[in-house]
């Protein structure tokens, strides 16, 4: 490529609408390679917030990453919140989820949970999302939020966000709160490991920028290098804790199970942790419902007199649904109604979460269930769920230390639940099974089932919602 036309472009990287527009107009000309955009989309944090900048003032945004390759791909229109239309009677249900842990023992001894709510609606609100309520105890806070929930441990974060949200631009403003010095006013923490995960999309031309594909998100994330490399370089150590280690933590690699022609699971993992592996047993669980009940389904919407009172109206879902009997006794219960329908829950028992969301439309209808609970067999769990549930359509999904599956007798997970006879439901049959341990000792499992009973017992496979086809989107990484 011409070193002028170069230079041009990569005026891009530097908040530049001009170069965005000259990229635009030598890519339709073919004068840059794919290589040539991903050195400057992926190399530069100043071009990737330039780009989120110039989308939100609405000044670009004809190209977008294509999922395979990360080559750019036409788009008809710029991809910030207003210019996303809406299609009426589908959400994107499955959440995207985020999970950042810093080193224990480094920084305020509170850690993440010192931060303010001021804080914390700053961080969401690059999310698109807001806090609804909160519940804690001795160990974590949990909130529901708008669009699914957090929890703040003192040394880890974690984020479920659903629907159009931008989960990934609540990164850079947690970790800048969570590393900055204590005396520059931040909490002195020392990153060490960020994990990303979702399910591919049902509705991939809903998602807003940097969602819109795997591939955008593994840029978005990897870009983080450079913000703490150039810290570290222009002397930033004074005001944050360990620059080249939080560099290092955005160096992560991304990974796809499943069938790409069906459900899969995308899964990003930078891991930069030191401490030994056995200290780490971690492990959850995260049960994905498509194609509710019809019964099911109706528990969730509002009865009349219960528009009045969302949190009485939410109690009584949890009670007419059933969900109550999943959660133990023991645990600390925050649940929430949407008005006309829809239902969030966060559950603490000691040390772990529990967290269940319903989207009860007929178009769209889905539910998950996740909990970290250190359980010895999930066999009773997956199908106690299922039975109050009802989906046609399950993924379950497993992220685990490789200390915390040593933990668990031979066959306790997916692999040894080949099919699910759930009374009088039917007999749910799983149709793959994916393992794989990415980075040092983290282990990722997924699996696919689908209901077989009398009524149907050829129901369609490659969709989890019954009404929408998803044929134009069969082998995309989205």
């Amino acid at each position: 490529m011409e070193r002028g036309l170069q230079e041009e472009i990569c005026r891009w990287g530097i908040s530049d609408a001009d170069g965005v527009r000259a990229w635009q107009r030598e890519t339709r000309r073919g004068r840059v390679t794919d290589r040539d955009f991903d050195a400057i989309y992926t190399t530069t944090m100043a071009g990737v917030l330039a780009y989120e900048n110039l989308l939100d003032h609405g000044a670009c945004g004809d190209f977008f990453l294509d999922d395979d390759n990360l080559s750019p791909r036409p788009h008809s229109q710029s991809m910030d919140e207003s210019s996303v239309p809406e299609s009426v009677g589908v959400f994107e249900g499955p959440e995207k989820t985020l999970e950042v842990c810093f080193l224990p023992g480094v920084g305020k001894e509170r850690g993440c949970r010192d931060l303010s709510r001021a804080q914390l609606d700053v961080m969401l609100t690059e999310a698109r999302c807001t806090i609804l309520s909160h519940i804690s105890n001795a160990h974590l806070d949990a909130y529901v939020l708008s669009e699914s929930s957090l929890f703040v441990y003192p040394f880890k974060v974690v984020i479920k966000t659903c629907g159009r949200t931008t989960l990934l631009r609540c990164v850079r403003p947690l970790v800048d709160a969570a590393t900055k010095a204590a005396e520059f006013g931040g909490l002195g923490l020392k990153l060490e490991w960020v994990g990303y995960s979702r399910k591919n999309y049902a509705f991939p031309d809903e998602q807003p920028s940097p969602h819109t594909s795997f591939g955008e998100e593994l840029a978005y994330l990897r870009a983080h290098r450079d913000v703490e490399k150039d810290a570290d370089e222009d002397g930033g150590l004074d005001r944050s804790v360990g620059g080249a280690a939080a560099a290092a933590a955005f160096d992560g690699q991304g990974y796809v199970l499943g069938p790409i022609t069906g459900d899969h699971w995308f899964v990003y993992v930078a891991d930069q942790c030191e401490r030994p592996a056995a200290s780490a047993t971690e492990r959850t669980i995260n049960i994905m419902m498509f194609d509710l009940g019809e019964d099911v389904r109706d528990a969730f919407y509002l009865k009349p007199g219960e528009k009045g009172d969302l949190r009485s109206a939410a109690r009584a879902m949890t009670a007419r649904s059933g969900l109550g009997a999943l959660i133990p006794s023991s645990s600390h219960l925050d649940d929430h109604a949407f008005a006309p329908c829809g239902y969030s829950m966060n559950a603490l028992c000691f040390e772990s979460y529990t967290t269940v969301h319903v989207t009860p439309e007929a178009s769209c209808s889905y539910a998950s269930f996740e909990t970290n609970t250190a359980l010895k067999g999930y066999a009773s769990l997956v199908k106690n769920v299922l039975a109050v549930f009802k989906p046609r359509k399950v993924v379950l999904t497993l992220f685990a230390d490789e200390a915390g599956l040593a933990e668990l007798p031979k066959h306790a997970t997916f692999d040894g639940l080949p099919k699910l006879d759930i009374n009088p439901l039917g007999t749910y049959h799983r149709n793959d099974l994916s393992l794989l341990h990415v980075e040092h000792d983290c282990v990722c499992m997924m699996a696919n089932y689908s209901l077989h009973d009398k009524n149907s017992p050829h129901r369609r496979r490659d969709s989890p919602y019954r009404d929408v086809d998803r044929a134009g989107h069969v082998g995309s990484l989205q």
